[in-house]
Protein backbone atom coordinates (compact mmCIF):
# COMPACT_ATOMS: atom_id res chain seq x y z
CA UNK A 1 0.00 0.00 0.00
CA UNK A 2 2.72 2.22 0.92
CA UNK A 3 4.61 1.77 -2.66
CA UNK A 4 1.26 2.23 -4.36
CA UNK A 5 1.23 5.49 -2.39
CA UNK A 6 4.33 6.97 -3.42
CA UNK A 7 3.68 5.78 -7.06
CA UNK A 8 0.55 7.65 -7.19
CA UNK A 9 2.00 10.82 -5.54
CA UNK A 10 5.09 10.66 -8.33
CA UNK A 11 3.00 10.45 -10.54
CA UNK A 12 1.08 13.46 -9.61
CA UNK A 13 4.37 15.61 -9.03
CA UNK A 14 5.42 14.52 -12.37
CA UNK A 15 1.88 15.57 -14.43
CA UNK A 16 2.22 19.05 -12.24
CA UNK A 17 5.88 19.69 -13.39
CA UNK A 18 4.38 21.24 -16.44
CA UNK A 19 1.87 23.05 -15.24
CA UNK A 20 3.90 24.79 -12.74
CA UNK A 21 7.61 24.67 -14.29
CA UNK A 22 7.42 24.07 -17.83
CA UNK A 23 7.27 25.42 -21.19
CA UNK A 24 3.89 26.34 -21.15
CA UNK A 25 3.56 27.42 -17.03
CA UNK A 26 1.74 29.78 -15.37
CA UNK A 27 4.90 31.45 -14.52
CA UNK A 28 5.33 31.61 -18.16
CA UNK A 29 2.07 32.83 -19.02
CA UNK A 30 2.10 35.19 -15.79
CA UNK A 31 5.43 36.57 -17.62
CA UNK A 32 4.15 36.69 -21.31
CA UNK A 33 1.17 39.37 -19.69
CA UNK A 34 3.33 41.57 -18.44
CA UNK A 35 4.93 41.97 -21.44
CA UNK A 36 1.95 41.96 -23.69
CA UNK A 37 0.65 44.72 -21.02
CA UNK A 38 3.49 46.78 -21.11
CA UNK A 39 3.60 46.53 -24.71
CA UNK A 40 -0.05 47.53 -25.17
CA UNK A 41 1.05 51.13 -22.82
CA UNK A 42 4.24 51.48 -25.42
CA UNK A 43 1.52 50.93 -28.38
CA UNK A 44 -0.94 53.50 -27.04
CA UNK A 45 1.51 56.32 -26.06
CA UNK A 46 3.13 55.56 -29.95
CA UNK A 47 -0.12 55.93 -31.23
CA UNK A 48 -0.81 59.22 -30.16
CA UNK A 49 2.30 60.44 -31.02
CA UNK A 50 1.42 59.70 -34.88
CA UNK A 51 -1.98 60.88 -34.76
CA UNK A 52 -0.10 64.06 -33.50
CA UNK A 53 2.73 63.69 -36.34
CA UNK A 54 0.04 63.05 -39.09
CA UNK A 55 -2.07 66.04 -38.05
CA UNK A 56 0.85 67.93 -38.65
CA UNK A 57 1.36 66.51 -41.55
CA UNK A 58 -2.32 67.41 -42.88
CA UNK A 59 -2.09 70.95 -41.66
CA UNK A 60 1.48 71.71 -43.98
CA UNK A 61 -0.26 69.94 -46.57
CA UNK A 62 -2.92 71.89 -46.64
CA UNK A 63 -2.18 75.58 -46.08
CA UNK A 64 0.24 78.03 -45.14
CA UNK A 65 -0.99 79.21 -41.91
CA UNK A 66 0.91 76.35 -39.97
CA UNK A 67 4.08 77.03 -42.30
CA UNK A 68 4.38 80.62 -41.82
CA UNK A 69 3.76 80.34 -38.05
CA UNK A 70 6.80 77.51 -38.33
CA UNK A 71 8.92 79.79 -39.95
CA UNK A 72 7.93 82.99 -37.47
CA UNK A 73 8.64 80.68 -34.66
CA UNK A 74 11.44 78.05 -35.45
CA UNK A 75 13.66 80.13 -37.77
CA UNK A 76 12.77 83.64 -36.58
CA UNK A 77 11.11 84.73 -40.03
CA UNK A 78 9.22 87.89 -40.64
CA UNK A 79 7.28 88.96 -43.92
CA UNK A 80 8.51 91.70 -46.60
CA UNK A 81 7.48 95.12 -45.54
CA UNK A 82 7.08 94.03 -41.70
CA UNK A 83 8.84 95.63 -38.95
CA UNK A 84 9.77 93.22 -35.83
CA UNK A 85 9.70 94.27 -32.74
CA UNK A 86 10.94 92.12 -29.47
CA UNK A 87 9.55 93.62 -26.53
CA UNK A 88 11.98 92.46 -23.35
CA UNK A 89 10.89 92.00 -19.36
CA UNK A 90 10.84 95.35 -18.15
CA UNK A 91 11.99 94.27 -14.50
CA UNK A 92 14.91 92.29 -15.62
CA UNK A 93 17.06 94.74 -17.56
CA UNK A 94 15.99 98.25 -16.37
CA UNK A 95 17.42 99.92 -13.27
CA UNK A 96 15.33 100.89 -9.83
CA UNK A 97 14.34 104.61 -10.59
CA UNK A 98 15.97 107.13 -8.03
CA UNK A 99 14.55 110.36 -7.27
Amino acid sequence: MKLLTLALVTLIALLQYPLWLGKGSWLRVWDVDQQLRAQRETNLKLQSRNAALDAEVRDLKQGFDAIEERARSELGMVKQDEIFFQLLDGQRNTAPLTR
